[in-house]
């Protein structure tokens, strides 16, 4: 009996290259163009105790910002 897996992590083939929709949702952030909203998340989550609750607003506002640019 011969067992096929289809599917790899998160839905995608195995041996296929992916297609960008698998690949993440925003583009990366070379120009650095979100760095100020980054980085007042992470400060956030460092005063926090890394408690992501604490930060959702942050967390929104660095969204917001990535799908603007």
């Amino acid at each position: 009996m011969l067992l096929f897996l289809v599917g790899g992590a998160f839905g995608g083939n195995r041996g296929v290259s992916p297609i960008p929709s698998e690949k993440g949702v925003f583009p990366l952030d070379h120009m650095h163009l979100c760095d100020q909203a980054e980085g007042e998340y992470l400060n956030c989550l460092k005063t926090s105790g890394h408690q992501s609750e604490k930060c959702r607003h942050f967390s929104k506002l660095y969204l917001k910002w990535r799908m603007e640019k």
